[in-house]
């Protein structure tokens, strides 16, 4: 074969090939930009829906939808609220103690993971002891804007439905912070083509 007949060659298989790696790698981006929510059912009414944020701690929302999905949330409760700070649950006691049985990394620049998704308002982060790679399944959501925990939480998706729930019960009323009446999560699962409202 000549040296022309072989560059044309080369060109054409070129042809075909890049218009299909391009196409899977397109397929793969698309999957990875789909959006989950993970909605909370309160038993007493009222949802909190929250947007999952890999992109900030893939770690953590893989733990999270992990835990959804083996339904450990359900039947748990909200058990400590601070006004203006933030809300927790998760706790399998309802007091504040223990977990899953299960811990994740702890992703945030204290313990060498860069996540630069700010605890503001709205914003729900991984709880944890002392221990970096601690957390095991209690979470918070953020009821006002606290900075300072700014790499030393996994701050991990944000509400964006149902912070009047939120709301309300970090304005119940607690015995230090430790809520009186536990607000049960009688359901929590990923939402399947939600939309938020614009």
């Amino acid at each position: 074969m000549s040296k022309g007949k072989i560059a044309i060659f080369l060109l054409a298989m070129m042809c075909i090939v890049i218009p299909f790696s391009g196409c899977g790698k397109k397929g793969d981006e698309d999957k990875q930009m789909e959006k989950q929510y993970v909605q909370i059912e309160l038993e007493k009414g009222g949802n909190i829906v929250i947007e999952l944020l890999p992109e900030y701690a893939p770690k953590s929302v893989a733990f999270f939808l992990e835990l959804v999905n083996d339904k450990y949330y359900n039947g748990l409760t909200f058990h400590r609220a601070v006004k203006d700070f933030m809300i927790q649950g998760g706790s399998p006691n309802g007091d504040g103690m223990g977990g899953s049985g299960r811990t994740v990394k702890g992703e945030f620049s204290s313990n060498g993971f860069e996540n630069g998704l700010s605890h503001t308002r709205g914003v729900v982060s991984m709880a944890r002891t002392n221990v970096k790679d601690s957390a095991s399944g209690q979470f918070f959501i953020m009821h006002g804007n606290a900075d300072y925990l700014d790499g030393n939480y996994a701050a991990f998706g944000r509400v964006v439905e149902g912070m009047e729930y939120v709301d309300e019960i970090a304005n119940s009323p607690v015995d230090g912070e430790t809520l009186i009446e536990k607000p049960v999560m009688k359901t929590v699962k990923v939402l399947k083509n939600y939309k938020p409202a614009e």
